[in-house]
């Protein structure tokens, strides 16, 4: 913890940040689509109709984008007056109120919320007391980058919900500046199960394994989960898999929790991980395993054809496990994925585009280093020629894949990187994790069917639904997050506010605003520009004229407790809008 921060303030903030977290979740899903949002002397008053609550939180400046800005704690009207709530009993609010919405209860979702908050608690507390990152080290500035996102996800009722205790996860979370190393099996020869090329999983530090075996890596905390299942006891006992401990080397555990990296080897590795992190239980069914190798087969060329500024990580092949037991050959799995080292230039430093987000002084053991160099103390001009450039590096390649390709591609901020060079200008454009890439049947017909069910049922989106997970995480996720982080930025010169407090905004607010929606403005150009050489795409030029963008309801699925494949979008307003349309 560092001296700027008591434990009382540590766990006020917390305490905020969660309470932001479920009322942005709030406002974009249920109160600004029934109309029962204001502004109101630098906050944001939110009615809950049904409920019969007026909630309030302060802003930290107007928006000009997709979502508010909110700061501090939030309270309840009470008796004429206001009154501090934490988030345990904001969920309780918010929970009667959607139980009155849907018709349905919901008796999981404020413990979950209380979880996410306990769970935030304790990564902030290990972070605080972590080392912070060597701003000179490209290797140590890539994986800060990874392991920045200490409050996550902006709008997800419970962004750091995870099964289990701190004593159980802390060791491997990202948040916390983990590192440890992998568990290796040896797998009898007749029972390895797999696909593709993994000659990498033999370079990672682990034991040899005996004659007639191969080597199995597994995240530690997985085979902690699996070591009472039958199958596996059995499977041990019959010598169909030797336990051969730990690796020699640790591993630094990425941004999705599950995923590692090993810098040495220069290989990720995604393993299967029995355990709900946000809305999922983060293991690889059996479809994606084998989908993820198809996939990369598909869209290496087409990457290729890009150009040298986009960079695919791919995923050549996976290992497991063939025992009597579907649980067996998905919950020993660990898909192979390139390395980050080779595939950018020494001079680019790769960054998750997620950290760009982050206030600095959010993460006590990141370096200001970190993002010196990128935002702070740069002048408007050279914040928005950045952010063109950053527009034009993500959104080309993601646009066209879909309308020239029919691929559907996931960019949220966590599955890109960006390399930014020497002085900081972005350069190359990183796209990673096949899980959530799709493919549309016009395109990919002949493939599709020539596939088992179950793969291709799993790569298979419709136009339309493919097209909202495109807008949605292009736009909505990814890009309007970095405009808000870049405006903020401007308006303060250094940002100094940590969205726990009071941040002395003042009137720089108002400029803060104005120069996000010049960004705005900025990104519409050149996304015209793209349209254009797109051939004008009828979805792309109806954006382009303000429809409304559609954004995932994380609270409604959560409340539906719903597999996140089922999230449904909400309409949200669109910044891209036409200035010249008279009305």
């Amino acid at each position: 913890m560092t001296a700027a921060e008591s434990p009382s303030s540590q766990a006020r903030g917390s305490q905020a940040l969660s309470s932001q977290a479920l009322l942005n979740c709030l406002v974009r899903e249920v109160s600004c689509p029934e109309d029962q949002v204001c502004s109101s002397d630098g906050h944001l008053v939110i009615r809950l109709a049904r409920s019969a609550v007026l909630l309030r939180a302060g802003t930290r400046r107007p928006s000009a984008g997709i979502g508010p800005r909110l700061t501090g704690a939030v309270e309840v009207c009470a008796a004429g007056s206001w009154r501090e709530i934490g988030c345990v009993e904001l969920a309780r609010l918010i929970a009667g109120e959607m139980t009155m919405a849907s018709g349905v209860a919901n008796p999981e979702f404020v413990d979950q919320v209380g979880s996410s908050q306990a769970a935030l608690a304790a990564i902030r507390h290990a972070a605080a007391a972590g080392s912070p990152a060597d701003p000179e080290s490209r290797l140590a500035r890539f994986l800060a980058s990874e392991q920045s996102l200490v409050a996550g996800h902006r709008f997800h009722p419970a962004p750091k919900a995870r099964e289990g205790t701190p004593r159980d996860w802390l060791r491997y979370a990202p948040e916390a500046g983990a590192r440890f190393p992998l568990r290796f099996l040896g797998v009898r020869s007749d029972v390895l199960a797999g696909s593709g090329a993994t000659p990498a999983l033999d370079q990672l530090g682990g034991p040899v394994p005996p004659e007639g075996y191969r080597l199995l890596p597994a995240h530690p905390w997985q085979f902690r989960l699996l070591a009472r299942s039958p199958w596996l006891r059995s499977a041990l006992s019959a010598g169909l898999l030797v336990d051969l401990g730990a690796g020699t080397r640790d591993v630094v555990p990425t941004s999705s929790v599950r995923t590692v990296y090993d810098p040495v080897a220069d290989v990720f590795c995604k393993f299967s991980l029995n355990v709900r992190l946000t809305n999922c239980v983060r293991k690889s069914a059996w479809y994606e395993l084998d989908g993820s190798v198809i996939l990369t087969s598909l869209l290496t060329p087409l990457f290729a054809d890009l150009g040298s500024s986009v960079v695919l990580l791919g995923e050549p092949g996976y290992r497991t496990v063939a025992l009597a037991s579907r649980e067996a050959y998905e919950g020993l799995a660990v898909i192979v994925r390139d390395g980050v080292a080779g595939r950018v230039p020494e001079q680019v430093t790769p960054l998750l585009a997620a950290s760009l987000t982050v206030p600095p002084g959010l993460f006590p053991g990141l370096s200001p280093g970190l993002f010196r160099g990128l935002f702070d103390e740069r002048d408007a001009d050279w914040l928005l020629g950045w952010w063109l450039a950053y527009v034009r590096l993500v959104a080309a390649p993601v646009l066209g894949a879909f309308f020239q390709h029919g691929v559907v591609l996931e960019p949220h901020l966590q599955n890109v990187l960006v390399g930014v060079d020497e002085g900081g200008w972005p350069v190359r454009a990183i796209f990673r994790d096949l899980e959530g890439v799709k493919l549309l049947p016009d395109s990919h017909g002949a493939l599709l069917d020539g596939l088992p069910s179950g793969i291709a049922d799993g790569l298979r989106y419709d136009a339309q639904r493919g097209w909202d997970r495109v807008a949605y995480c292009l736009f909505v996720n990814h890009l309007a997050e970095i405009a808000a982080a870049i405006a903020d930025r401007f308006g303060t010169g250094r940002l100094e506010a940590t969205g726990l407090g009071a941040t002395g905004f003042g009137a720089t607010g108002f400029g803060a605003a104005r120069f996000e929606a010049e960004l705005w403005r900025g990104a519409r150009d050149e996304l015209t520009v793209i349209a254009k050489e797109l051939g004008w795409p009828p979805r792309l030029r109806a954006l382009l004229a303000g429809v409304p963008l559609p954004a995932k309801a994380n609270m409604r699925v959560r409340w539906a407790r719903a597999a996140d494949r089922e999230a449904q979008y909400v309409p949200v307003v669109n910044p891209l809008g036409n200035p010249d349309f008279p009305c």
